[in-house]
């Protein structure tokens, strides 16, 4: 989310002093109506590496964003006025068609997840891979044993009991640092994966007058762990992440991650 211009206290956007001290990239690319890909980002950032003189760390993000970088992972086209007319019709009749063409298809799509569905159906109607087949393929079995593209060392730190502590102090600092102004700015702009974001959507609900600011906060806090955690067993499945035990000192935490890189 931080390649959404304007979109920087929500997602703890490095400052423009700390950018200045170690160049930064993927910031600030796109204005928050945009509606930004998985592909996009995965075009972007492989032309950063690929012009990189320097070793290069990737930090932060999701699990799905970093493997779209390192490891070998092509996204079909996408057709809008298909994937509107898709988007309106009913889950149920969504479903039952992508079964017709692919009765294998629950094996592979989260059949209650309507977005994925859809998505299946466009990729389906445009390049006549289904569900299963784009599963048989080899770049699929690639990624399921987690062949990289990009040479790569990884490093994994978990805070652990520490997490809920570390989240109430970020919405501390979020909100008093000015969270709500920030979103009351941005309201009209953001696109449908911007005003998704943790803290956009919360706020968002908020400024409808459906949530309280107290109870737009506490939701932050909720959903903010709750994506920590699934991020946490996302990565946890990838064996070429070496996992360091948390550590309060930070001098400490940065010392045991440079003896696994070195």
């Amino acid at each position: 989310m931080q390649v959404y211009r304007g979109m920087n206290i929500g997602t703890a956007k490095p400052t423009v002093i700390e950018r200045r001290g170690v160049v930064h990239h993927l910031i600030d690319v796109v204005e928050p109506e945009h509606e930004f890909t998985v592909a996009e980002y995965r075009r972007l950032g492989r032309k950063v590496i690929e012009a990189a003189r320097v070793p290069l760390i990737i930090t932060g993000g999701s699990g799905l964003h970093f493997r779209a970088l390192v490891d070998p992972m092509s996204f079909a086209p996408t057709d809008e006025e298909l994937r509107g007319d898709l988007e309106e019709q009913m889950l149920d009749d969504l479903v039952a068609r992508l079964l017709e063409i692919d009765s294998e298809a629950g094996d592979h799509v989260d059949l209650a997840n309507k977005r994925r569905v859809v998505r299946s159906l466009e990729i389906a109607e445009l390049t006549g891979e289904t569900p299963s087949s784009r599963a048989r393929s080899a770049e699929a079995e690639d990624l399921r044993r987690y062949v990289p593209d990009i040479e790569f060392i990884a490093v994994g730190i978990d805070p652990g009991r520490a997490l809920d502590e570390r989240v109430e102090q970020r919405l501390a600092e979020m909100r008093q640092g000015g969270l709500l102004e920030e979103v009351k700015g941005l309201r009209h702009r953001l696109g449908r994966t911007a005003r998704s974001a943790v803290g956009y959507r919360e706020i968002l609900d908020h400024l409808a007058g459906e949530l309280t600011i107290d109870e737009a906060f506490e939701a932050i806090g909720h959903n903010t762990r709750r994506l920590a955690r699934k991020q946490r067993t996302w990565f946890q499945r990838d064996p070429r992440i070496r996992w360091i035990p948390w550590m309060d000192d930070r001098i400490d935490r940065v010392d045991r991650a440079m003896e696994i890189l070195s």
